[in-house]
């Protein structure tokens, strides 16, 4: 009898103590789960505004620059550029646009690169035209032009003041590239002979400008579409070699739409089916050999289809900001899980500090304040 008590009373005390356990692995659990908040401030509103190309010039000091798809080049300046304008002093920004279209010239631009204290953006479309930008409408010039029925560009990146990266969707049997290793002054097209030859419905896309991630000579280019991959190149785009992933593709509105790297080995990646947002299969993947090998993550879980991801800067390449027009999605464990943090739809993001980042998109472009 007495060894039955005690059998019976050590079986209780387990699963008591198992509960207890769990109980507090689960408390444990909350208490160490993503939480971040975030503060969205509406810097320009305008419901002709469409804007997939954003980029911070901080030398010599930090400022905002944006293009649209109807051809307008905008530059947000803060309040201490304009505080001796007696008629602007109360305003916390300034909004100058111009618009670089015209009568015969429509243009609509989707990416852009800049380089300290200049810019240059590439227009989508039969021509395709670089620009040289600045805020005096009468001297922005075109340095590089395009015909093909079948060019577009989709991204833009910089490696130095001096030399740059733009990418495309194939006119023959390879993706696009352009480089200038001139500031800009001066752009070429690389031969086919040179890069990985394209399968059957690989493009890319115009989602967010956030096709190419550089980090020093190292360069990853993401192709979209019925094959989605990654272009490698360790050397400023002199050699090339060509990388398969996991993520959706086979349509012609599935694969990568934006892809960055913390560092030479950290990259992340994230897309979908932009007609399908709410799915979230095989749409984010992470590598950590360089882009050789990706693995998918977060499998039907967190967020569906976005237009663009980033590494938040100082994060040890371990947080993750991914917007989309289906809202703002954040992780602190490299991609492993997520928090949606607003239902506000962008197309595309840059980060100021790991802090502050700048968002754009359909009507507007905003100052986004992350806090834990």
């Amino acid at each position: 009898m007495n060894k039955l008590f005690l059998i019976f009373v050590t079986i209780f005390s387990l699963g008591v103590l198992s509960t207890c356990f769990s109980r507090f692995n689960k408390n444990f659990d909350e208490l160490n789960a993503i939480k971040k908040t975030i503060n969205i401030e509406t810097l320009v509103q305008d419901s002709t505004l469409n804007v997939r190309a954003i980029e911070l010039i901080k030398k010599p000091q930090e400022f905002l620059v944006y293009l649209t798809s109807m051809g307008e080049f905008g530059v947000i300046l803060p309040s201490y550029f304009i505080k001796h304008v007696d008629s602007l002093k109360d305003r916390p920004f300034y909004n100058h646009k111009i618009n670089l279209s015209n009568d015969s010239l429509k243009l609509n631009f989707r990416a852009m690169g800049v380089r300290n204290e200049k810019g240059y953006g590439i227009t989508i479309g039969n021509p395709a035209m670089v620009f040289s930008l600045d805020a005096d409408l009468e001297k922005n010039n075109i340095v590089y032009q395009e015909n093909h029925p079948n060019v577009f560009y989709d991204s833009m990146e910089f490696w130095n003041d001096q030399e740059g990266i733009a990418i495309g969707d194939p006119t023959e049997d390879c993706m696009s590239v352009i480089i200038t290793r001139d500031g800009g002054n001066t752009w070429t097209k690389l031969s086919c002979d040179n890069l990985p030859k394209a399968k059957e419905g690989e493009a890319a896309f115009a989602a967010s400008d956030t096709n190419i991630a550089i980090v020093g000579d190292h360069t990853w280019v993401a192709t979209g579409g019925k094959t989605s991959r990654i272009l490698y190149s360790p050397d400023k785009g002199k050699t090339w070699e060509v990388f398969d992933t996991p993520i959706i593709q086979g349509k012609e509105t599935t694969g990568i739409y934006s892809v960055d790297f913390y560092d030479e080995k950290n990259g992340f990646a994230i897309g979908g089916d932009y007609t399908k947002p709410n799915d979230a299969l095989n749409n984010k993947i992470r590598t950590n050999d360089g882009g050789k090998t990706w693995q998918v993550v977060a499998n039907e879980k967190g967020p569906g289809y976005r237009s663009c991801v980033q590494y938040v800067p100082n994060s040890d390449g371990r947080e993750l900001v991914a917007i989309g027009f289906k809202g703002i999605d954040y992780s602190n464990d490299a991609g492993d899980s997520w928090q949606h943090l607003s239902d506000e739809g962008f197309y595309t993001i840059r980060f100021a500090n790991d802090s502050v980042a700048y968002a754009a998109g359909k009507g507007r472009i905003s100052k986004l304040t992350f806090r834990e």
